[in-house]
């Protein structure tokens, strides 16, 4: 009984972390409830305006649009909220009506481009010069890591999916798989996961920004935060951390 204890402890928290693992991969892949509540990072830019206007010392007209159905990328207008999944980001006027990106494999985080693309042309050039020099902007540095990051959630998905079907059957060899499959899929989420962890937290460094070019005391209006599909990777590495040692336990003592 001990040994079946074992294969069900493991097997049950590799089912959680693969349903954690979809659950990050579904994220903002379109605007229903579920990937709607789910994504990486989000950023909040409805307090820019107010603070875009007060830096240029001139009244700030067109910079949003109250259109959600309008293409995203074709500069009708800035949405209020920018939140990023996996494979596409998805940009809202408020806190339900919004509309996506095109899916794309590895989608990047370019959350200055995702802006600025909806921004009218004539602002573009003032946030432009206020954002220079810091990771916000640097979309380059952002796009990479986060196509990085995605290749190592994915495979680590796979791994985790290997664990769980591999660890139900009663043979050693099985078991051995499982427990090497867990331990990668750890891994790989890991790693995926703190390189989400870091772009995110450099890119938090607007929220304090001060953008006036003059005597300053104006905060960018641009809040940058955690999404709660990180939480979920970090989660999930939790779960198949402690799944190796039952898979571990299992492949060690099992005979058969």
């Amino acid at each position: 009984m001990r040994g079946e204890y074992c294969v069900g402890g493991a097997s049950f928290l590799s089912f959680v972390a693969l349903l954690l693992l979809i659950f990050v991969h579904v994220g903002q892949i379109n605007t229903s409830l579920v990937p709607h509540g789910i994504a990486m990072a989000k950023v909040d830019t409805s307090g820019f305006g107010q603070s875009l206007s007060k830096a240029i010392l001139d009244p700030v007209q067109g910079l949003y649009t109250t259109n959600y159905t309008s293409p995203l990328g074709e500069r009708n207008g800035m949405r209020q909220i920018y939140e990023f999944g996996l494979y596409s980001y998805c940009a809202y006027v408020n806190s339900t009506a919004g509309t996506c990106t095109n899916h794309t494999i590895a989608d990047k985080f370019e959350p200055y481009i995702a802006m600025t693309s909806d921004m009218l042309a004539n602002y573009t050039q003032f946030s432009d010069t206020m954002f220079a020099n810091t990771t916000f902007i640097n979309s380059s540095y952002l796009a990479y890591n986060s196509r990085v990051a995605y290749y190592f959630i994915l495979i680590g998905t796979i791994f985790a999916t290997i664990a769980l079907f591999t660890g139900v059957a009663r043979r050693a060899l099985l078991f051995f798989i499982s427990t090497a499959s867990s331990i990668m899929a750890a891994l790989f989420i890991l790693i995926g996961a703190a390189i989400w962890t870091a772009i995110v937290k450099k890119c938090e460094g607007v929220n304090t920004m001060d953008i006036s070019q003059l005597d300053g005391g104006i905060i960018s209006g641009i809040i940058v935060s955690y999404g709660n599909g990180i939480y979920l990777a970090w989660a999930a590495f939790a779960c198949l951390a402690a799944a190796t040692v039952p898979y571990m336990v299992s492949c060690c003592t099992f005979r058969g």
